[in-house]
């Protein structure tokens, strides 16, 4: 099985976990524990733009809060 993140034409979620942290994951391979969707199934392009533009501190939230930011 070749790797499904080097799919150029495949569809992918982007994940969002408690801690701010975001993830491209294939559409067809469950949702692990602790990881929610933030972008329903897109072409890769579109998952990598919403990462991009919705990340930008790539500090966990916690380090955030501990930092008094």
């Amino acid at each position: 099985m070749s790797n499904p993140f080097d799919n150029e034409n495949g569809k992918f979620l982007v994940l969002i976990n408690s801690e701010g942290q975001h993830s491209l994951w294939p559409a067809f391979i469950d949702v692990p524990s602790g990881w929610d969707v933030a972008l329903p199934a897109a072409d890769k392009s579109a998952c990598c733009a919403f990462i991009e533009t919705g990340w930008t501190d790539m500090r966990p939230r916690s380090l955030i809060a501990a930092m008094g930011a």
